[in-house]
């Protein structure tokens, strides 16, 4: 079992250049991928979006990635020595036209438009591109790791909480025979106590038979018996088993909430309630089971 929640990093580096990407995942139906590269290393989103597919298949996945130079300077610069003169040029004319001292410093010209350009070193796109994929699949096999540890924690809790939904689903069925006869000998004593003549026999047992028939619950325990030993099974299962789990959660609640509504009796109404509130704890843990 894997929780969906973590966070791993990688690094890589060859020919000059270096890569690293961080992976930071949080629970979601699917695998959502969420990047923002730089437009230099667009090209980087499918090789991205493949290798982190390949390693995790649930999750919203947050992807931060940096491509820089490793070599001590990675950006040329060029003089347009041409279009300094003529900056010199126009300055030493304007300052005699106008009697104005001529100010024109080196540093200055540099800063003027066209006379300096920044080039950066050339991206090999396919070096680049094979130290990505090499980056994200440390930082997946981080991932997994860390949501592994967290899974083992999810797997815990969830046991301890279909340990106690079975306690109180064992209760329920042991009081649940005990429901009718209980409304028999309530029933018979409300007739005495509103009747003087006899109680007629037939009628109470039909009675009875009628209010044993609305609260049979046997059915609905049952099933709610498979479900968790389902839980139980899907607890160790090697596959992506978070929305199947959230199926069975569903499927818990709605015959807790049948149990309750039929049974009619206080004592297995307490149980539904507490056996309620360990589904809503089971349904929490389960949202972050991928």
């Amino acid at each position: 079992m894997q929780s969906m929640t973590g966070c791993g990093t990688g690094r890589a580096e060859g020919n000059g250049w270096e890569v690293t990407a961080e992976l930071r995942t949080v629970n979601h139906r699917f695998l959502d991928i969420s990047m923002r590269l730089p437009r230099n290393i667009s090209f980087l989103e499918t090789p991205v979006r493949e290798a982190i597919g390949a390693g995790i298949r649930r999750g919203h996945t947050d992807v931060f990635m940096t491509v820089r130079s490793t070599e001590a300077s990675s950006v040329r610069i060029e003089v347009d020595r041409e279009a300094a003169r003529q900056y010199c040029q126009a300055g030493r004319e304007l300052s005699e036209e106008l009697g104005a001292e001529y100010d024109l410093s080196v540093s200055r010209l540099l800063q003027m438009e066209a006379v300096t350009t920044l080039t950066e070193k050339e991206m090999d796109s396919e070096l680049i591109t094979s130290l990505c994929t090499e980056a994200v699949r440390q930082a997946v096999e981080q991932l997994k790791a860390m949501r592994e540890r967290e899974g083992a924690h999810l797997k815990e809790d969830l046991r301890t909480h279909l340990d106690k939904a079975a306690e109180l689903r064992e209760k329920i069925a042991e009081r649940a025979p005990f429901v009718v006869s209980d409304y028999r000998e309530k029933l018979e004593a409300r007739l005495k106590a509103l009747l003087t003549e006899e109680i007629d026999p037939q009628r109470l047992a039909q009675e009875t038979a009628i209010m044993a028939d609305r609260c049979a619950i046997d059915e609905e325990l049952a099933r709610l018996e498979s479900h968790l030993k389902q839980m139980r099974l899907y607890l160790d299962a090697p596959e992506e088993i978070g929305k199947k789990m959230d199926f069975l959660i569903q499927e818990m609640n709605r015959e807790t909430n049948t149990i309750g509504s039929k049974a009619q009796d206080g004592a297995i109404a307490r149980c539904v309630v507490d056996l309620k509130s360990e589904i809503e704890k089971l349904r929490e843990q389960v949202q972050n089971v991928e």
